[in-house]
């Protein structure tokens, strides 16, 4: 039966995607040799790990939406699902190198992407659990599949930066915010009836003055 163990050597900004896109660099190695694999279909959870870094005081107020006050942290810091991603790994023997296409969401609804806004920098601690089917054939040619055991995983340390880069590559100088329709229509309503130019100035004329005065 094949065994593979997984490593993540690094990860890049995918530059040409439609989309904010990681590519992970992971090493897959065949601990059972003698076996060559014909594919492996692989699935891959991506957990945030975030008591596995020390936060900067400055990062303390954009986390509190998440955490709440930092006494608090000692009992609600926890480990948070980010995403799913999968492949299809190609035809091998002792082990390969490949890249794990990993989308990323600017929707700040969503935990994980608060979480990532919220650092300055250093990097952020990731588990990638594995799982999926190895597509092997036997010593007598004949097609076997097995099941990726459930303790496969890997570990990795993305830096801040990295994320950063790919936000400001597609989004470049912005943030995007997801309203419900109800919202929308009102804030809409409010830009047309005042004249506002842009989405800024409808959003910065409804900002109390001093929360202005502390963001800039």
């Amino acid at each position: 039966m094949v065994d593979l163990d997984f490593a993540v050597e690094g990860a890049e900004m995918g530059p040409y995607a439609a989309a904010p896109l990681l590519l992970f660099k992971l090493r897959l190695t065949n601990t059972t040799s003698a076996t060559a694999v014909q594919n492996v279909m692989l699935q891959c959870q991506i957990r945030i790990e975030p008591t596995h870094r020390q936060y900067a005081p400055s990062e303390h107020e954009p986390l509190s939406e998440l955490f709440g006050t930092p006494d608090r942290w000692g009992t609600t810091l926890h480990s948070m699902l980010w995403t799913y991603a999968n492949v299809l790994v190609p035809p091998f023997e002792t082990g390969c190198t490949f890249n794990l296409p990993v989308s990323c969401s600017y929707d700040f609804n969503v935990a994980a992407t608060k979480y990532f806004y919220g650092l300055d920098d250093g990097e952020v601690p990731l588990a990638l659990l594995f799982s999926g089917t190895i597509f092997y054939r036997d010593g007598e040619g004949r097609l076997q599949i097995v099941q990726i055991g459930h303790d496969k995983e890997a570990s990795y340390r993305l830096p801040v930066r990295i994320w950063q880069s790919m936000m400001d590559h597609y989004y470049p100088g912005t943030a995007w915010l997801r309203l419900n329709r109800e919202a929308f229509d009102k804030l809409y309503r409010y830009k047309r009836q005042n004249g506002f130019a842009s989405w800024e100035d409808a959003l910065r004329s409804l900002l109390p003055e001093r929360l202005t005065e502390a963001r800039q």
